[in-house]
């Protein structure tokens, strides 16, 4: 029985939540392994839309069990929040159906306004973070002086635990100009907060252990994208986790072998929101079209997204450093009213070919793409949903990025609508 890891192969964005949406109906568990509030996907069941940021897409579903694992950072008033919108749409969250791990991290408000604090400061140098403090959580997770789930079962030592973040961060607020950070008020609200999210807690690496047992499949939720991740993304520009598809096992506490088949969403086009090197970006009408056609603004920030045309140096490159099984492409529609469509399929850099991203950015920002050039097809795609009946310049496209990223396409999305997928295998049935 398969497990199976969903990432996203480029920079985020790629179209997650429709694909998770239909695999967590076949799944028994969904769990989401890093990240936080900072990246979210919308889901449309039953002609109602949730947006979801926090909790895995499988919370929407009867009878399935949804975990947030000990790699995802978590703002507790952001999360309560965001269970009181859902139970407003009538979802039931208990116990029953949501686990949070008693070792996932907080993020506190300090570390939202360090987000915003760095980010003003650094001027035309911004990460173009999201401003919801998901990097300075896990710095602090890093530098272990954090605030763990666990830590609000006592009020000793959470007094304790909030000393040590505090003197830290009120060291750098001073020299920054700022105000010092209260602890009493903030421990008298986590306190406050603390039944609302102990009460889903527990060990999660023995959960998953039990359900394994069970032969229960698992679907492990990634946000954002691999080009994103911290070790292999576009650095410093990236998110402060590791989004790639090994760390569903250090972001939950289960085994490599846990995980069988890894699902890289792959968006048909480029896009990225942000600040950051972007070889394919379309700076011209085109770009402004992939933009109106894919209605390219963020869940969470509603922040624009850059649009290019498709890079198959980066994903396949991102296939490579993830260990993805298959493709699910999407977005195939919003190419169909151009009369071309181009593909990188190699850069340059310096006068010299190269067939990779290289690690430094100052290479990354010289970097040319070298194209190779399809012919549009200039007919509808919307709402097909075998893949016979696409027009054969859509297939050649498909095809030939199947062929130079070198991994499978599993299914071609053609609308927002879960309906209207091509669906070549299925990664629970392999």
């Amino acid at each position: 029985m398969n497990n199976i890891v969903v990432v996203g192969s480029q920079w985020g964005d790629e179209g997650k939540g429709k694909i998770v949406d239909w695999l967590s109906e076949q799944a028994d568990v969904v769990i989401r392994f890093q990240g936080g509030h900072n990246a979210g996907h919308t889901l449309v069941i039953d002609g109602k839309i949730y947006k979801l940021r926090l909790l895995p897409s499988g919370i929407v579903r009867k009878d399935k069990v949804s975990i947030i694992g000990n790699g995802v950072v978590i703002d507790p008033w952001a999360l309560i929040d965001e269970i009181k919108e859902i139970e407003d749409q009538g979802v039931k969250v208990d116990i029953n159906n949501l686990i949070i791990s008693e070792s996932a991290n907080l993020i506190l408000p300090f570390h939202k306004e360090m987000d915003e604090i760095r980010e003003d400061a650094a001027g035309k140098g911004k990460i173009g973070t999201t401003r919801r403090g998901i990097g300075p959580a896990y710095e602090d997770k890093v530098g272990r002086r954090s605030i763990r789930v666990m830590d609000l079962r006592s009020e000793k030592n959470l007094d304790k635990r909030l000393d040590s973040v505090l003197m830290h961060h009120n060291a750098i607020r001073k020299g920054l100009g700022k105000k010092k950070f209260e602890k009493e008020k903030l421990k008298k609200d986590l306190l406050l907060i603390a039944p609302k999210i102990l009460k889903f807690s527990q060990p999660v690496w023995m959960k998953i252990d039990e359900l394994k047992k069970r032969n229960k499949k698992i679907l492990f939720e990634g946000a954002q994208g691999i080009l994103l991740d911290v070790d292999h993304g576009t650095y410093p520009f990236v998110t402060s986790s590791n989004t790639v598809a090994s760390s569903a096992a250090t972001g939950t506490g289960c085994g490599l072998d846990t995980i069988n088949y890894v699902l890289g969403i792959t968006k048909a086009y480029t896009t990225r929101v942000g600040e950051g090197p972007f070889p394919t970006e379309l700076k011209n009408k085109t770009g402004e079209l992939l933009g109106e056609r894919g209605k390219e603004f963020g869940t969470v920030t509603s922040r624009k997204r850059r649009c290019g045309w498709f890079d198959g140096v980066l994903v396949r490159q991102t296939i490579k450093i993830s260990g993805i099984n298959g493709i699910a492409l999407t977005k195939l529609d919003v190419l169909d009213d151009l009369d071309e469509i181009n593909m990188c399929v190699e850069y340059e850099l310096n006068g010299k070919k190269i067939n990779y991203l290289p690690a430094s950015v100052e290479d990354q920002l010289k970097i040319k793409p070298v194209y190779k050039t399809f012919q549009g097809w200039k007919t509808p795609t919307n709402g097909t949903k075998n893949i016979n009946d696409l027009p054969q310049a859509a297939k050649d496209y498909i095809f030939a990025i199947e062929d130079f990223v070198g991994a499978k396409i599993s299914s071609v999305s053609t609308s927002p609508e879960r309906e209207d997928t091509i669906l070549i295998e299925n990664p629970f049935e392999i």
